[in-house]
Parts: structure tokens; C-alpha cells; sequence
């Protein structure tokens, strides 16, 4: 099952996998979690299982039949990168993503030792990039895992941001999305962490995207680029030759 996406980082979702398990303080109000166990038992819903985790072959060829170009988000209600899909389903996942060529591919996880393990084995073509989610300092490792995977954008979701990331290492990275958590229970985001992420990514010159301040009814935050201008992130102009 894929849809047109409201993230506003994306175009489209992608899910031949759904379903997790959490990791880490950013998953405790999971959107896709509360999404699904509202399903759980409805004979023939997508979401009869609820958030059990479930590979769907049927739906790895999904992106080669849309034609027209979007930026895919893969794995919005999952993580590829999760201990229990197959390696083998894995690759068949990226197999598809390299025959796709004209769609940019989203990868964003929480497993990023696993992304690492792998990552040097998996096709990283120019238009599939890797992220991580980092949510307070104390998950900044993620981001060293990152930079061992040889993807031409890398990319980090401080979303839902939880608490200060100071003195980030930004080398080898290219964009940083922050915002607030939202929903029921959220938790405060406070606008000194968002600024100083900004700073860091205007010092690093490297793409920042401010997605939304959290809360019951979140506030849109859009893209807070002021001098690295988003021409100079090559999201709609890359080479992929």
C-alpha cells in the first residue's frame, strides 16, 4: 500500500514492509503504531495484524509503475532495516529502487548498525539516499553509522526532536530535517534546539528543513534555508548519470 504523502519532505510513501517495534525514546508516541493497532482484527484491512511486522511482495514492484517522477519515502509505517526482514528481502527492496531511476528514494531508520553492516553490499545508487533518526544527544552514534554507508546523500530526521543536539559532526552529511513531536502526549520542542540545528547546518552548509513545531495541533515550520539556499542541495538537480 502507497499513497500520496502530507510529510512535507516527500512525495509518496512506500511500505513493503510494515509493522516495528520500538528502539528508542523517539518511537514511544509512534504515529504508524497508533495508525495501525487501530485496524487490529478487521478481517481484510491492511492493518488486520495491527503493527506485527509483515513483509508484502506484492508490493515491491509498486514504484515501477508510477510513472511520473515523485521522492519516496520507503518504509513510512516500518524500518527496512528492522532485525526480523530478511536480508534476501532486503536487496529485493533495493533491487527495485535501482531499477526506479526516475524516482529519488527515501531510506530512513532507526537500526543504523544494521544499515552499516550492510550498507557496504547494497546498491546505493545516486537517487536512493540514507538517513537516520536521532532524537536527543544520546543517539548521535547513529549518525557515525551513517557516515560508513557509501550513499551520495545522507541525511538525518531530528524529528521528533526531544532535546538539544549540540556540536553535531556534520561531515559526510547533506540535509537535517528537525521538528516538534505531535499528537497525544506530545513533548515540547523547545526553539533553541531548532535554531542551533539551523546554525550548525547554515556553518556546515548543508540543507536544513524545519518541518513543524509538534504539538495537538503542530504548526507547518517549512523549509528555514536562509543563506544555503535549497539550489544548493541537489534535491531536483542531480546528477544521476
Amino acid at each position: 500500500m502507497s499513497e500520496k504523502s502530507t510529510i512535507e519532505w516527500t512525495d509518496a510513501t512506500w511500505n513493503p514492509v510494515t509493522g516495528c517495534t520500538q528502539v528508542s525514546p523517539g518511537c514511544d508516541h509512534c504515529y504508524a503504531l497508533t495508525f495501525a493497532e487501530r485496524f487490529r482484527g478487521v478481517p481484510g484491512h491492511p492493518y488486520e495484524q495491527g503493527f506485527d511486522l509483515k513483509l508484502w511482495p506484492d508490493r515491491l514492484d509498486l514504484p515501477l509503475k508510477w510513472r511520473k517522477p515523485k521522492r519516496i519515502f520507503v518504509n513510512s509505517m516500518s524500518d527496512i532495516f528492522h532485525k526480523s526482514v530478511p536480508e534476501e528481502y532486503i536487496f529485493k527492496v533495493f533491487d527495485t529502487m535501482v531499477k526506479a531511476d526516475w524516482h529519488i528514494f527515501q531510506v530512513l531508520t532507526k537500526r543504523s548498525a544494521r544499515l552499516a553492516k550492510l550498507g557496504n553490499s547494497l546498491p546505493w545508487a545516486k537517487h536512493i539516499w540514507a538517513g537516520v533518526s536521532v532524537e536527543t544527544q544520546q543517539y548521535t552514534w547513529r549518525i557515525e553509522h551513517l557516515r560508513q554507508v557509501p550513499a551520495h546523500i545522507r541525511f538525518i530526521s531530528a524529528e521528533p526532536l526531544l532535546g538539544p543536539l549540540s556540536d553535531l559532526n556534520l561531515t559526510g552529511i547533506h540535509w537535517l530535517i528537525a521538528g516538534g513531536e505531535s499528537g497525544y502526549g506530545y513533548r515540547s520542542c523547545d526553539p533553541k534546539w531548532v535554531r542551533d540545528l539551523r546554525d550548525q547546518c547554515q556553518q556546515a552548509r548543508i540543507a536544513f528543513f524545519f518541518k513543524q513545531w509538534g504539538g495537538r495541533t503542530p504548526k507547518v515550520g517549512g523549509r528555514v534555508l536562509d543563506d544555503c539556499t535549497w539550489d544548493d542541495f541537489p534535491i531536483n538537480n542531480m546528477d544521476r548519470n
